[in-house]
């Protein structure tokens, strides 16, 4: 297989670093987005997670509006919408009005998690029927008619119709793309005719056996003749393998929190995770060298070749990138300047 010339786009999970404000993450994440649209970034994806002290990407929608007001040719939109959590018409109205606002570069990338904990799930699936997980492929197909410009029709049992638009005049449609890290989003999506995104940032295990499934059970529809996906991966570059290595730290503690059970903070700093490297042992130690082995860490001709890498053992010309870099104690606290360093360099690089 001949791949196209190698695409980067990004997924921002607008980290919240200690000190940091919201509204500091916030402009961060906004600069950040303008710099991966000045560089030829493809896309740039916000993730939906709830109640979390180091990220502030809780409302995809509203945060990639506002990226769209401060950039002008990139795609943006949601990686993803965790659909049991919304209506399926609220998030139609959301996206299609996203594509009156930015017209042609709107992506609604939806996922099937919670992407939050137990409580917080609850709180927002309160929600009655929508909410329900076992009607997931019903509600994906729902949003897809909702938001295209000819809407859907609700049959009632009475024998009644009832005309529903996600906006009342759509000249275009959000692009719809299904997200995942299991077999089942895999098959929905051949099944549906949709793109898929398999989430190799956040777990790497059953990449290929999604992938496979995906593409032998595609099933063509009236958007998407044959499949197409790509991958997300953790990356830093940086001028030097050490500074990489450093920037690394505070995103590999924050993971080592989560999966351990430990109360979770804002992102340290780097000085602050080198400080408190001693009180990470055992099975957090374990959990940061295991999260660490699927990043691509390091100069940024060296991530860059194992990009290009991964991307032609898999079969796909665009990698998004989850720029995951720390900051030092002395960084701007409005600024990401380890996140944007790595878009710099790779844009390069690759």
């Amino acid at each position: 297989m001949t791949l196209s010339p190698l695409q980067l786009s990004v997924l921002d999970l607008v980290p919240v670093r200690t000190g940091q404000s919201s509204a500091q993450a916030v402009a961060a994440s906004l600069a950040l987005a303008r710099t991966a649209d000045d560089l030829g970034f493809t896309r740039y994806w916000f993730a939906e997670h709830h109640n979390m002290p180091a990220v502030a990407s809780t409302s995809p929608p509203v945060l990639a509006a506002a990226a769209a007001a401060r950039t002008e040719r990139i795609r943006v939109g949601s990686g993803g919408v965790m659909l049991p959590n919304h209506s399926p018409l609220v998030v139609a109205e959301q996206f299609a009005a996203l594509e009156a606002l930015a017209p042609g570069r709107v992506d609604l990338g939806i996922g099937r998690a919670p992407g939050s904990d137990p409580v917080i799930t609850q709180l927002l699936r309160m929600s009655g029927t929508t909410s329900d997980v076992e009607r997931f492929p019903d509600h994906v197909r729902d949003i897809v008619r909702l938001a295209s410009p000819d809407g859907a029709t609700v049959q009632f049992t009475s024998g009644g119709a009832y005309d529903v638009h996600a906006t009342p005049a759509a000249t275009g449609t959000p692009e719809v793309w299904l997200l995942g890290s299991s077999d089942y989003s895999a098959q929905l999506a051949a099944a549906l005719g949709l793109p898929y995104v398999f989430a190799n940032h956040f777990s790497g295990q059953g990449l290929e056996r999604a992938l496979d499934l995906y593409r032998t059970q595609f099933q063509p529809s009236e958007s998407l003749a044959t499949p197409r996906t790509f991958l997300t991966a953790n990356v830093i570059a940086a001028p030097t393998a050490e500074e990489a290595d450093e920037r690394a730290l505070p995103q590999q503690r924050m993971m080592a929190r989560l999966r351990t059970n430990k109360p979770l903070t804002p992102l340290e700093t780097v000085e602050q995770a080198q400080a408190g490297a001693a009180e990470f042992d055992g099975l957090a130690a374990s959990v940061m060298q295991s999260a660490r082995a699927g990043w691509f860490v390091g100069d940024p001709a060296t991530v860059a070749a194992d990009l290009r890498a991964v991307a032609e053992r898999w079969g796909v010309d665009e990698v998004m990138i989850s720029p995951v870099a720390g900051s030092y104690d002395a960084e701007p606290m409005e600024a990401s300047p380890g996140r944007v360093q790595t878009l710099v360099l790779l844009a390069a690089a690759v």
